[in-house]
């Protein structure tokens, strides 16, 4: 597409860092973005606040907020009353899928933003998944991505016919934490406007203790750079 006409692209975006950082590389990469935010039951439903800020800080064309109630069928920790797990270090050694994981989780993320792509008329999909600073979900891998992509050019019309394949980018699927930090900060990301917390206290604040806190932490920490965000609980301990 001409510059008077630029290409599109469809970035999920939850107000973490990780999403945050997509969508800057999307931009970067010049797409006109259009950011899709789910609100699928969370209990750190203040990150849907925080999708909004970084959507008109990083000059999304359109940011759209979509309700699709997973609590409803529970199974995470994130969605239901499971307490968060508190305390386990950014670097241990870990085999087990953890309560956190949200059943499907990307899948529907994934379906969401292929049907808005296709009414808007392209096929790029940005999601920031991350295979190496990750939690454990098996939805954040490559195979999974690879997996999506093939089925969504059997199931769409564009694919189907060959007039608008659909590829998603996971552009920060190999980096580290402090990788994906570094590259924010090189494409001008304000971090300050991000939520990583799965359990943030009522005022806002993130809880320093949960795995999306520790992996935060770390990152910070290994990037040599000053996390914006305050925390509740002194993190110190999962910097080690």
């Amino acid at each position: 597409m001409s510059a008077s006409n630029p290409r599109r692209a469809v970035v999920l975006l939850s107000g973490g860092l990780d999403s945050t950082t997509t969508l800057a590389v999307a931009r970067d990469e010049g797409f006109e973005v259009y950011a899709l935010t789910v609100a699928y039951g969370q209990r750190h439903a203040v990150e849907l606040e925080a999708a909004g800020r970084v959507a008109s800080a990083l000059g999304a064309a359109e940011h759209t907020l979509v309700h699709v109630d997973l609590a409803r069928f529970g199974g995470s920790a994130l969605t239901g009353a499971t307490s968060v797990p508190k305390d386990r270090r950014a670097d241990a050694e870990r085999h087990d899928i953890p309560v956190t994981y949200v059943p499907a989780r990307n899948t529907v993320l994934l379906s969401l933003a292929l049907a808005w792509g296709e009414t808007l008329g392209t096929g790029d999909l940005f999601i920031g998944v991350n295979a190496l600073d990750y939690s454990g979900y098996p939805d954040c891998r490559p195979e999974y991505i690879e997996a999506f992509e093939r089925m969504a050019n059997l199931a769409t019309k564009g694919g189907v016919e060959g007039s608008m394949p659909v590829s998603v980018h996971a552009p920060l699927i190999g980096l580290t934490k402090a990788e994906i930090i570094k590259r924010g900060l090189d494409l001008g990301v304000d971090f300050g406007l991000t939520v990583s917390c799965y359990d943030p206290l009522p005022t806002g604040e993130a809880c320093g203790r949960c795995d999306a806190c520790a992996l935060r932490i770390k990152g910070f920490a290994e990037a040599g750079v000053a996390d914006p965000i305050p925390y509740h609980a002194g993190p110190s301990d999962l910097r080690r």
